[in-house]
């Protein structure tokens, strides 16, 4: 499987602006702005793998991507904030009773 320049830089877009969006929905969970760009490309990647996979299917076109590679990378956030913050203690959840 071949792809173009083309392709991979309207990936690269889309995945910016999921990062930055996500990034946004997360707060206080984010890596920065470039963090959050990278988990943004490969939330773009992960959201086109994951969405199909639960019968989720949204339309096509730019904004559609855009939607759907902001949901694969605010997946990606929460995971990655649960992994490096030792799970749910944040929220309570491994405290005391």
């Amino acid at each position: 499987m071949q792809v173009s320049a083309e392709t991979l830089l309207i990936i690269a877009l889309i995945g910016m602006i999921a990062g930055w969006l996500a990034g946004q929905i997360m707060h206080g969970t984010g890596f920065g702005l470039v963090g959050n760009i990278v988990v943004g490309i490969v939330g773009a990647f992960f959201g086109n793998w994951l969405l199909p996979q639960l019968g989720v299917q949204l339309s096509t076109g730019l904004v559609a991507a855009i939607i759907n590679a902001t949901i694969g990378a605010v997946i990606l956030l929460f995971i990655i904030s649960l992994v490096s913050r030792g799970g749910g203690r944040r929220w309570g959840w491994g405290g005391r009773w």
